[in-house]
């Protein structure tokens, strides 16, 4: 499957983006604000393409202009989020390479998996959630229409051996139609 927007495309990851995904996931500002440590080498980039982005609705975000991949967005379906149980429910998560922070890019890739999840899918609900300080995450949910559920303190960051506050945000069907009319 292949999505696009006014200046992206959300397609499978493959192998040959182990460059790409290197470049932005090496950053130290990028993982680790999203729960995972920066990536050390291309080999490690390369067993994240084959082992953590093959979920069946994981996408490389890419610009439309050329095609290489800038970051990583996906719905969590059931049994692979903690937020819910329902197989009318998933989860939204992402990340973008930093140079690209800051231009909307996210909300626009965000808005259309959240389409794809009500539209095409089939979701009642998609949650989505942030660790507290991350403030750039906070906004994209916001921008696209997500709403506060609740807070958790000491939740286990198990990727970075650390202990954060998470903030749960929701939106359902019926919000999103409502905002989307």
């Amino acid at each position: 499957m292949v999505l696009q927007t006014e200046r992206l495309i959300l397609r499978p990851w493959r192998e040959s983006d182990v460059e790409s995904l290197f470049q932005y996931a090496s950053d130290p500002d990028v993982g680790p604000a999203a729960g995972w440590p920066q990536h050390q080498s291309l080999e490690e980039s390369k067993e994240v393409i084959q082992n953590v982005f093959c979920g069946k609705e994981c996408y490389a975000i890419c610009l439309k202009e050329d095609d290489i991949a800038i970051g990583s967005i996906e719905l969590m379906l059931n049994g692979h989020t903690n937020l819910t149980t329902r197989d009318d429910e998933c989860e939204l998560g992402y990340w973008l390479g930093k140079p690209f922070w800051g231009q909307g890019m996210m909300p626009e890739a965000a808005s259309e998996l959240i389409r794809r999840g009500f539209e095409d899918i089939g979701m009642a609900r998609i949650w989505c959630a942030y660790y507290a300080g991350n403030e750039k995450s906070k906004r994209v949910q916001e921008k696209v229409g997500f709403r506060y559920q609740w807070t958790t303190e000491n939740v286990d960051v198990p990727l970075l051996h650390e202990i954060r506050t998470e903030h749960v945000n929701s939106m359902t069907k019926k919000e999103w139609l409502k905002r989307n009319v």
